[in-house]
């Protein structure tokens, strides 16, 4: 079992920043794969950046040289770096964290960019 907690959202002027964290209870965080999703109004979810349990990410095209996703297992935590923001980016965004067939979800945190 895994708990996740989203931290760092909030209101940003377009082409700020933001840094999301994700704290991970319970055992074995490095053994997961994680996701940072995100959900807009009336929109589907969508999958915004991933790390492998090695390390491996991988970026949505729309967010590519502007977010950065890390983990720190030692920590059990990961983090998604939010540079050049745009109105666009607003969403509530989500952890995940899975392995095999297991998922966990964290409750989301609010991104909101605007002037």
């Amino acid at each position: 079992q895994v708990q996740l907690v989203e931290s760092g959202g909030g209101l940003v002027q377009p082409g700020g920043s933001l840094r999301l964290s994700c704290a991970a209870s319970g055992s074995g965080f490095g053994i997961y794969d994680m996701d940072w999703y995100r959900q807009a109004p009336g929109k589907q979810r969508e999958l915004v950046a991933a790390i492998t349990s090695g390390g491996t990410t991988n970026y949505a095209d729309s967010v590519k040289d502007r977010f950065t996703i890390s983990r720190d297992n030692a920590k059990s935590t990961v983090n998604l770096q939010m540079n050049s923001l745009k109105p666009e980016d607003t969403a509530v965004y989500y952890c995940k964290a899975s392995r095999l067939w297991r998922s966990y979800w964290g409750q989301g945190t609010q991104v909101t960019v605007s002037s």
